[in-house]
């Protein structure tokens, strides 16, 4: 792949400053089709041979690089959920072409088309340095696509804290490269397979672990995802979800395929941390009424399943079971690619009701399935598939991970036994608190009656109805047809270490998963049938529609329907020790017999959060405030400071201390 020709089209977009504000899309969907071909063709290049460019064109033949399967699979899904989300962003963002200057949505394309064109680098160089500028210019696009409604002082704050986090995500990342240096004198991935052959490998993947899980969003290392999701427009929430945290789940694959000793120890914290990340992630859905909020929160979910499948993997290489590393990796990748479709379609689906609503708040929402009946229908098999349940993409990884669990209990340890068996009981527990806050999202905003008026809802337009429509269809493909897409990605697979024939021992499992794909098939054709019947059956038969039996009473509005935080409050009673749920009322007397109107506010905290961020910014904030001190406005003081700066720096210098 030519970066020339990659950069070359990136700059495209500077021509939305001069041209009129209308045709920022044509512009930024143009360059992103020329960026994925490119990029596209590079990974062709790769596996055939056959080169599309001249390689000597440009700024020079050492900018051509050569991907490997890991960097092809990340190309794909990156340039796939790109477009889709930008052709969803001409919907999604005609509201505000009367509110937004030309400056800001031509500075909003420019961004999209240079997050893509990042991530694409990041995947692809394996230098250091060409690296770290690719993954600042990742991260510097995708906080200008968060501050697109920067007026918003949560958005504000929100944004800049994201760009703070990401930039101590760095520092360990550049601390990582700068250690394996210090042994190898090669700067970048290159150096990683020789340094963990000659030192200690977990020391060394643990900082990585640190600056590359901050992107992805493990546990304790996620506060900002819960936050930036919600704040950022929902095509842009749709790509980092979808792509841009999985350039975290990427870099942390490039160091643990250089892996070369430690597989016990480390699969070990992949596992439990991976575990905590995923019951995290999903209880803490659970108790959100937002609904973007909740979507942030599922991702972090996802991001465990991944790791634990990784973390397995690793598990199989220790204890000699290429059946089990197999599976864990074949999963970890599968479910990478299955959530960078059923995270985006979720998104847009969440995107349109905030289009139509103008509100994330499901305590505002219901009644939505008769005014968007597409989006209902599309969110409801986003939300199926991200449960794991069949037959949808979203239950083939996990399937995929349980079988390598199961299948290898025999002739393991107890010690094996027990992890694989907690495991999987967990992974099992995650999945049925993900059926949990999915059937709250879907009933609170999609079904029963309107909590407020919906005269002027309708449903999305064909620009962002269409992208979702792809997604749903490659879900259904995955579904039915796994093994041809388990074999796609089995070069990827390959290049984790000492995988080995792990392919030829699960064969029988890459069987069961084809009498899946029948089933599935079965399933939906039996579907289309009843579907059939059914409308024959009535095609002469009026239907009248009349209010539900309220079994003896019928509610008086809306206000006696369920609440999202009522549809969760017992399960709030059991999960007090590790959910914060804030409860703001003014309680009754106990002889007020004619009570004034009150009000009645819930809320919900992340305590990783309070830990990890809010505390201590808000202790440095104080520290800061008391230092103030030193601004008294005299100058007579201020010359006091510089000599007295000078005199310590003589100090210091006479006793040899500088």
């Amino acid at each position: 792949m030519n970066i020339s020709f990659l950069l070359s089209a990136a700059f495209l977009p500077l021509f939305s400053f001069i041209l009129p504000k209308g045709r920022h899309f044509a512009i930024t969907i143009t360059t992103q089709l020329l960026v994925a071909f490119i990029s596209i063709a590079g990974v062709f290049t790769a596996y055939s041979g056959v080169s599309l460019f001249d390689s000597h064109f440009g700024i020079g033949g050492d900018l051509n690089i050569v991907p490997d399967a890991i960097s092809g699979f990340f190309i794909l899904i990156i340039n796939l959920v790109c477009l889709l989300t930008t052709a969803y962003s001409q919907g999604y963002l005609a509201p505000y072409f009367s509110t937004k200057g030309k400056t800001e949505m031509a500075l909003h394309a420019l961004s999209l088309v240079w997050l893509q064109v990042s991530m694409i680098l990041v995947v692809t160089l394996k230098d250091g340095f060409g690296f770290l500028a690719s993954w600042e210019a990742m991260t510097i696009s995708s906080f200008i696509l968060v501050m697109f409604e920067a007026n918003k002082r949560e958005t504000f704050k929100v944004g800049i804290s994201y760009l703070m986090q990401m930039h101590v995500g760095f520092f360990f990342i550049l601390a990582g490269f700068v250690m394996a240096y210090g042994k190898t004198k090669v700067f970048g991935f290159e150096a990683l397979t020789e340094y963990f052959a000659l030192n200690s490998n977990v020391p060394l993947f643990l900082i990585f672990f640190v600056g590359f899980g901050l992107k992805a969003g493990f546990v304790p290392l996620h506060t900002w995802l819960p936050n930036a999701h919600p704040a950022a427009p929902s095509h842009v929430s749709a790509v980092m979800s979808g792509v841009m945290i999985k350039m975290g789940l990427y870099g942390l694959v490039r160091v643990l395929c250089s892996i070369q000793s430690s597989f016990f120890e480390i699969g070990i914290i992949l596992l439990s941390v991976s575990l905590l990340t995923s019951i995290w992630g999903v209880v803490s859905a659970i108790v959100q009424k937002d609904l973007k909020k909740v979507l942030a929160y599922s991702s972090i979910e996802n991001i465990g399943i991944v790791g634990i499948g990784l973390g397995l993997g690793f598990l199989g290489i220790h204890t000699g079971f290429s059946s089990l590393s197999y599976c864990g990796f074949a999963g970890a990748i599968l479910h990478i690619l299955n959530h960078a479709i059923f995270k985006p379609l979720l998104f847009m689906g969440a995107g349109s009701v905030y289009a139509a609503t103008h509100t994330r708040n499901m305590n505002e929402l219901g009644g939505l399935s008769h005014k968007m009946p597409y989006t209902t229908t599309l969110f409801i098999i986003g939300s199926i598939s991200i449960c794991g349940l069949p037959p949808f993409n979203g239950f083939i990884s996990e399937l995929v991970i349980y079988l390598g669990m199961f299948q290898n209990l025999a002739g393991q340890s107890l010690r094996e036994i027990i992890m694989l068996i907690s495991s999987s009981m967990l992974l099992a527990l995650v999945g049925g608190l993900a059926i949990f806050a999915f059937s709250k999202a879907v009933g609170i905003a999609f079904l029963g009656a309107p909590r407020k008026p919906l005269d002027n809802v309708k449903e999305a337009g064909p620009w962002m109805l269409m992208p979702q429509l792809v997604l749903v269809l490659l879900i259904v493909l995955i579904g039915i047809f796994p093994k041809l897409f388990l074999n796609a990605i089995a070069p990827a697979i390959d290049m984790f270490p000492l995988v080995g024939n792990g392919q030829v021992a699960v064969e029988p499992m890459l069987a069961s998963l084809g009498e899946v794909s029948w089933i599935s098939l079965t399933f939906f054709l039996g579907i289309a049938v009843v579907l059939f019947i059914r409308s024959k059956a009535q095609q002469d038969v009026v239907i009248s529609q009349g209010p539900t039996w309220g079994c003896g009473y019928t509610a008086v509005g809306s206000e006696q329907q369920y609440t999202s935080t009522s549809y969760s409050d017992s399960f709030v009673s059991l999960a007090k020790p590790i959910v914060k749920v804030s409860k703001e009322f003014e309680p009754l007397e106990e002889c007020d017999f004619f009570p004034q109107q009150g009000s009645f506010k819930t809320g919900s905290n992340d305590l990783f959060e309070d830990m990890v961020t809010v505390h201590p910014t808000n202790r440095l904030a104080k520290l800061i405030k008391r230092a103030a001190i030193l601004q008294t406005g005299y100058v007579q003081h201020y010359v006091l400071y510089a000599l007295l700066f000078i005199l310590s720096i003589l100090v210091l210098t006479y006793f040899k201390l500088l």
